[in-house]
């Protein structure tokens, strides 16, 4: 991991635990890592690198939107949201500035009845309250039990919770990664930031479910965001068909996720002429519905089991829709409930509040933000000195390619670029850490020194390295 000493000229000392090669050579899932390296007086980061591994930047293994995410979730980490900075969040909320005549919060994290640790901060919890739809008023927002290190902390939303999350300790694919309410009204609780919240992307996961969403008493229940036992169905936002599966950030608790291969609903060329007896449309506008159509002519004896299906939408209200399976009429799918399709045996079941609730998701209607104003801003007055403060991490493979161009990805907001994200100090460090990158490539004089232990890893959902 690298560490960079920047002096009042602008020159900067590098110095690297490992050499690139070697890193990326034992740790093939990594993809980026970051760490803030400088903080003024009151402790606010003024200075980070982001490494963004060359090998990555590449071939079929490239995704320009999965390379933003990455960016975006190292920078969030250099900008605060590190288990490494949570003790120099500042209270401002009897301020007219961020980061000026602020009082230190002190702890912000706390331990629930559970054992769970949460941060306990205004925005936060106000913010999880919203989402959640509760009104507890000690709901802070839960941070990752798994990825701990020495110092009992992690930099990562608990993934049970906050799934989707730009934040969450594993991102999935980049038509799935929000960036988040509760994220955003972390960084405003940092105490440096001005946040534009009316920027942030709808977080579906567990809207509306209440203050016990996502623990372990209750993800093995009826939930129409966690599923049972083994499977084919969805996944949440249904933009994939999806297996039921656990991974090491879940404790047990299971949730559908996008198939390995073919799960895109809306990439025309995942349509197969075998699958015709389903009655199934790959289209821009498809989503996946829990179905089980088969034609009623087929003689052949098919599966009539209820699976994940993908066919066309289109809304005609807010949380009314249609839907056309192939060689039918558009027909009315009652969010909620179920339809027959004419011609076919069986069901196509219609989600509730998922499908034309959302426009930053769904582009049937061609609702997609447009409001280019930055999510963060900084105040400039605030001076900075040399006081040193470190953190690293490491971001895996998750982020898979796209199979379409960013543009025509459902809920893709072109806006959204790390410019009109993240304000004058993440600016800062994505340059001051892209140079140091390049420099690293083009020399190797560079100082070994060992660094202090890595606080937070991105883990593959699919097959995450064993010695992470």
């Amino acid at each position: 991991m690298s560490t960079v000493n920047l002096f009042s000229n602008g020159s900067y000392r590098s110095r690297v635990k490992y050499p690139y090669r070697t890193l990326t050579k034992n740790r093939p899932s990594v993809l980026a890592y970051s760490v803030h390296c400088q903080t003024d007086s009151l402790g606010r980061p003024l200075a980070g690198v982001v490494v963004i591994c060359r090998d990555r930047l590449s071939g079929d293994g490239f995704s320009h939107r999965g390379t933003v995410q990455t960016v975006l979730h190292e920078l969030f980490h250099v900008l605060g949201f590190s288990k490494k900075l949570f003790n120099t969040w500042k209270d401002c909320s009897y301020s007219t500035q961020p980061g000026v005549v602020c009082s230190p919060r002190g702890q912000v994290t706390n331990k629930d009845s559970t054992g769970q640790v949460r941060i306990y901060t205004q925005s936060v919890i106000q913010a999880l309250q919203n989402h959640l739809t509760s009104t507890d008023p000690e709901l802070g927002a839960p941070l990752e039990n798994l990825d701990v290190g020495s110092v009992g902390l992690s930099s990562h939303w608990e993934s049970r919770v906050l799934q989707g999350s730009i934040m969450a300790a594993a991102l999935g694919k980049p038509a799935v990664v929000r960036v988040d309410p509760i994220t955003l009204a972390a960084l405003q609780d940092t105490g440096w930031y001005s946040v534009n919240h009316s920027r942030a992307q709808s977080l579906v996961w567990g809207e509306g479910e209440g203050a016990l969403f996502g623990s372990l008493s209750t993800c093995h229940g009826n939930s129409s965001f966690f599923c049972r036992d083994s499977g084919l169905g969805c996944h949440y936002l249904h933009l994939h068909k999806g297996e039921c599966q656990t991974d090491q950030y879940l404790d047990g608790c299971r949730v559908y996720k996008p198939l390995t291969n073919r799960s895109e609903c809306w990439i025309k060329e995942n349509e197969s002429e075998t699958d015709d007896w389903s009655g199934e449309t790959y289209h821009l506008d498809s989503r996946c519905f829990i179905s089980n159509l088969t034609r009623e002519n087929v003689s052949l004896s098919v599966s009539d089991s209820v699976v994940g299906r993908c066919y066309r939408h289109r809304c005609t209200g807010l949380n009314r829709y249609q839907i056309q399976v192939s060689g039918s009429d558009w027909m009315d799918c009652p969010a909620g409930g179920a339809t027959e399709v004419t011609g076919y045996r069986g069901l196509v079941f219609c989600p509730y509040k998922r499908l034309c609730w959302y426009p930053d998701i769904d582009l049937s209607n061609n609702t997609q933000i447009s409001d280019s104003s930055d999510v963060l801003t900084t105040d400039p007055s605030i001076p900075g000195n040399d006081s040193q403060l470190h953190q690293n991490t490491t971001l895996d493979s998750s982020l898979t390619f796209d199979q379409a161009p960013p543009s025509q990805l459902p809920g893709f907001n072109t806006d959204l670029t790390v410019s009109s994200v993240l304000g004058v100090t993440g600016v800062v460090c994505l340059l001051v850490g892209l140079t140091v990158s390049y420099r690293k490539y083009l020399s190797f004089r560079i100082r070994v020194h060992d660094a202090p232990e890595t606080h937070s890893v991105l883990q593959l959902h699919s097959n995450p390295p064993k010695d992470y």
